[in-house]
């Protein structure tokens, strides 16, 4: 499978990008990056770290550091830390990132291989909005688009009823939700269902010493945050989204219109779709899902790779 990744790292888009990265059944033909859990310009910093951890020469297009509509918002620091990796410090990089943006890149690769990309937005879905209204084939032209977001009926995460990506950009979102594109959404009705502890990052260190280390290291303040709100553990948010790309088996999902609320207090919140928004092409919407399975496909790659060699 040929994946994109559209990332704002974010300890909980480096969990699925390096599973992403290490994955045989993964083609991982680039990454594109947003503002959200840290500036757009920490966040391609952060996506060339982690291509050259993985070892991949994989290209890195810088894309949009504001929403589309609303005024610009300040990172998400209280949750990733003030580098986007917890507690580490700015990592060093040698890549350089794409001189084209996001969009652009996005564009032109699903002009060149039509039919073929699954993208696989992790964060605000701004880049992907400003694809399409880039080129109105876009849409037809990527294989399908699997994103992390939303809120159909759980509790939001940063509102009542808003989950923190489509917060960000609701405008962004409603652009691709009315594309006609074949979309999954993998929001926190399913996410929340699978907590990492920190028992499963001294697993995953213990199986994977170099990237599961890694991935420890930037957990602690990670499932402090989550910690500080009562939950058990963080959310397994952005590794479901990559994991579902390949594997849809994984998630119960329902089919329905969707739409998102573009201002007042609701603003951000998913929905299924009424009045004309109703005749949109359907999205499925992931709700449910075995956790334990979930963990042991995600643990078990990582196992994998190390036994390999």
């Amino acid at each position: 499978m040929k994946l994109i990744i559209d990332t704002d790292p974010g300890v909980d888009d480096a969990l699925a990008i390096l599973y992403a990265a290490l994955h045989p059944g993964i083609q991982l033909v680039g990454l594109t990056t947003v503002f959200g859990n840290v500036t757009v310009e920490q966040a391609t910093r952060n996506a060339l770290c982690l291509v050259e951890r993985a070892g991949l020469d994989v290209p890195v297009a810088e894309g949009a550091g504001k929403p589309l509509e609303l005024p610009p918002f300040e990172p998400a620091a209280i949750v990733h830390g003030p580098e986007g990796f917890g507690d580490i410090p700015a990592p060093v990089v040698s890549g350089k990132a794409l001189e084209e943006t996001a969009a652009e890149f996005l564009v032109r690769m699903a002009r060149e291989t039509p039919g073929e990309i699954v993208l696989c937005p992790i964060g605000p879905i701004t880049n992907v909005a400003e694809a399409i209204r880039l080129d109105p084939d876009f849409a037809t032209n990527i294989k399908s688009i699997v994103f992390m977001g939303g809120a159909l009926d759980a509790r939001g995460n940063v509102s009542g009823v808003a989950e923190a990506n489509t917060w960000h950009d609701p405008h962004a979102l409603d652009i691709v939700l009315a594309s006609g594109a074949d979309i999954t959404m993998v929001g926190l009705d399913v996410t929340m269902q699978v907590l990492l502890t920190a028992e499963d990052f001294r697993e995953l260190a213990r199986i994977d010493p170099e990237h599961g280390a890694f991935l420890q290291e930037m957990s602690h303040f990670y499932l402090a945050f989550y910690h500080s709100k009562g939950e058990a553990g963080c959310g397994f948010h952005d590794p479901m989204a990559v994991m579902a790309c390949l594997m849809p088996d994984l998630l119960d999902c329902e089919v329905t219109p969707l739409s998102v609320v573009l201002e007042g207090e609701e603003i951000g919140r998913t929905v299924r779709a009424t009045g004309p928004a109703a005749g949109r092409a359907p999205v499925r919407v992931a709700l449910g899902c075995d956790p334990a399975e979930v963990k042991r496909r995600y643990f078990d790659l990582f196992a994998s790779v190390q036994a390999a060699g």
